[in-house]
């Protein structure tokens, strides 16, 4: 008897979740004669897009504004390190060896490979190499009190070809920084704007 009731108990909840509430009419939409705009061809999915949302679209608590020069106040990206022996970062390959793999990642980048598995695959940082930066004159946040994911960086607290690359970047596209020992002294970075 208790197992039977039990087993009503959950399919009755799992039903609740799925039609949304407890009324006899359904709300779920019929998908299949719901009429949708045909947008041209659409991209491979990638592990990286940001997630559809209601609401604005969010840099850790910041909404991002269009500055007077024309950049974005705060931005999101992801990056592919491609470092070198003697950079600090522990990467044993030559710099002429880190060249030609970070032409061939930005390359595979560009041609619409999922950006998520090249950072796994090739980055000489954490991955997923996901940073939300602050331009320069706006508001950061480094607080102990923010979790790491939603932290602000200043722009002028990292590396300078990371936000020279990043910034100017529209949603969903894609630079590189080339080695430079002053403004990209770790290497390459493959930069991807998320948000």
């Amino acid at each position: 008897m208790h197992q039977v009731t039990l087993r009503f108990l959950c399919v009755s909840i799992l039903a609740l979740a799925i039609h949304g509430g407890c009324s006899n009419t359904s709300t779920t939409p019929n998908l299949t004669s719901a009429k949708v705009p045909s947008a041209g061809p659409v991209a491979p999915a990638d592990s990286t897009a940001a997630p559809a949302s209601a609401g604005p679209v969010m840099v850790g608590k910041f909404t991002p504004t269009i500055l007077d020069t024309g950049e974005a106040s705060h931005i999101t990206v992801q990056h592919v390190l491609i470092a070198f022996q003697g950079t600090g970062t522990g990467a044993t390959r030559t710099k002429a060896e880190a060249y030609v793999l970070a032409k061939e990642v930005f390359e595979k980048a560009q041609a619409g490979e999922d950006f998520g598995q090249l950072v796994v695959a090739h980055t000489d940082d954490s991955p997923p190499g996901i940073y939300n930066m602050a331009n320069f004159g706006q508001k950061e946040d480094m607080s102990p009190l923010t979790a790491d994911a939603d932290k602000v960086f200043p722009r002028g607290g990292m590396v300078g070809a990371f936000g020279n690359t990043g910034f100017p970047l529209a949603v969903g596209e894609i630079g590189m920084a080339e080695f430079d020992e002053k403004n990209s002294p770790y290497g390459w970075h493959i930069v991807k704007r998320l948000k």
